[in-house]
């Protein structure tokens, strides 16, 4: 069995190379698609110890989705740039820990498809039932042949297992944590989502989710997200955060903090400027023009720096008072859900 190699695939391995061991790089698992092996890595940047704050970037859950692997690996680029004169980023690293998942499906990316090598959309695999939608899309269990196959949710895929296992042991176990998953494809906007997408309900950490979304609406007043609860677009059956989220309350003590976000680039603005992409296999969920790549690549900066310095410095949403807390959730009901 050979080890297939795809663009993206050879450029992490490369970075990984520069890396050398100023990061921690793990294969936490392979997947198999024909005569061909794929490794999963996932690496670590900083601080190992449990009472740090965590950040982590996840790409290509969706494999036809692959700009969000290379926003991420563009990302991971510059820092090992940085790494080598920016004593204050060297200094963020000795308090903090950066976790990178960039492509966490493979086959897909390996392949073009939204699913793995199963025929699964692993975005819709985990162990968890929507609430109050039944369309196609938001998954079923009718045939792997067709779009948002939802696969076998007593035993996970290989990909969103290896997943879990990262975001449960390096990610969650953090006193703070934030975790930023990013996909393409919906709408002329970027929007930032937070749970719930498997129903309309608020998620217990609405205060806060309400908080750091005012704390960067003043910081970027002109910033591009709309950020919104998942389901105010759709609710969709076997979430990975949702089933990553409701696991943590459940095992967590209260003290412990942990915000999945998704980063939903809105690629119908790409297709609006060159509509005939629409034909092409990347054309709806991928920049084909170069300098619209380019642009892609660099846009999020501003948000991955902000959401790194939250976590350095979480009063401002993260360390509430009683009344605080009840000011931001009556403030984010009536913005999301009244």
């Amino acid at each position: 069995m050979s080890n297939a190699i795809f663009a993206e695939l050879a450029q992490l391995e490369a970075l990984i190379a520069q890396l050398g061991d100023r990061a921690q790089t793990n294969v936490v698992s392979r997947v198999h698609y024909k005569h061909h092996s794929f490794p999963i890595y996932s690496v670590m940047l900083g601080s190992m110890r449990e009472d740090v704050p965590v950040l982590a970037f996840i790409g290509g859950v969706h494999g036809l989705e692959k700009i969000g692997s290379e926003v991420i690996l563009s990302y991971l680029q510059t820092i090992i740039q940085l790494l080598d004169w920016d004593e204050e980023f060297t200094r963020r690293l000795e308090r903090s820990r950066l976790v990178f998942f960039p492509i966490v499906n493979p086959v897909g990316v390996y392949r073009g498809t939204r699913s793995n090598g199963n025929g699964v959309d692993l975005m819709r695999n985990a162990p968890i039932e929507g609430m109050g939608n039944t369309k196609l899309y938001s998954g079923h269990r009718v045939s792997p042949k067709l779009p948002w196959y939802r696969g076998d949710t007593t035993q996970m895929e290989t990909e969103a297992q290896a997943l879990c296992q990262v975001i449960q042991k390096y990610v969650c176990n953090a006193p703070l944590s934030i975790a930023l998953d990013l996909h393409s494809g919906f709408g002329i906007q970027d929007r930032l989502w937070f749970p719930y997408a498997s129903c309309k309900k608020p998620f217990p950490g609405i205060a806060e989710a309400h908080a750091l979304k005012q704390s960067f609406d003043n910081c970027h007043p002109h910033h591009i997200y709309k950020i919104e609860p998942m389901s105010q677009e759709y609710v969709i059956n076997g979430d990975l955060w949702d089933y990553l989220y409701d696991g943590f309350m459940r095992t967590n003590p209260e003290h412990k903090q942990f915000l999945p976000l998704t980063l939903e680039m809105g690629s119908w603005l790409w297709l609006r400027k060159s509509p005939l992409h629409l034909f092409q296999r990347h054309g709806l969920f991928h920049p084909l023009l170069p300098h619209r790549q380019q642009r892609i690549l660099r846009r999020h900066i501003t948000l991955f720096d902000f959401l790194y310095r939250s976590l350095l410095y979480p009063k401002k949403w993260a360390q509430l008072t009683e009344a605080q807390l009840n000011r931001h959730k009556q403030q984010a009901m009536a913005l999301w859900y009244e």
